[in-house]
């Protein structure tokens, strides 16, 4: 007796995904802007016509943003502070400054990648099966 196997191909990879969503680009055909604005998802996409109404990426950018420029900026300030002991108006306005240009940088990055998450792992009604509607 020999026993077959079969192999399961993954239509929706994830890495691609992700690499799309942090360009902010749809994560199934990765032609056309995912977002409209600065951090709404578009309803469908327009090149390919794929649904993105299912996203719940909810307050998972906001966390993942706070996180990474926190931990980059917090760090830096504390290493320039013990370094040159700067007026701390000064050290105050350039890490805030900094905090703000990187946390608009990556949100709506951040916001892509995890809608992207979901799009290739098929969650929140993008496997075919709307959870809203049971």
């Amino acid at each position: 007796m020999h026993a077959t196997h079969t192999v399961e191909v993954d239509d929706r990879p994830l890495g691609p995904a992700v690499m799309r969503g942090l360009r902010c680009k749809c994560p199934a055909c990765g032609a056309a802007p995912l977002l409209r604005g600065f951090l709404k998802v578009r309803d469908t996409c327009p090149a390919c016509g794929e649904d993105l109404s299912h996203q719940r990426a909810d307050d998972g950018p906001a966390y993942l943003t706070m996180l990474v420029t926190l931990k980059v900026v917090t760090p830096a300030m504390v290493a320039v502070m013990f370094r040159w002991d700067p007026n701390p108006v000064l050290l105050f306005s350039v890490f805030s400054l900094l905090l703000i240009l990187l946390s608009l940088f990556l949100l709506p990055r951040f916001k892509g990648m995890i809608v992207a998450i979901q799009w290739s792992r098929r969650m929140h009604g993008f496997g075919g099966v709307d959870e809203r509607n049971r």
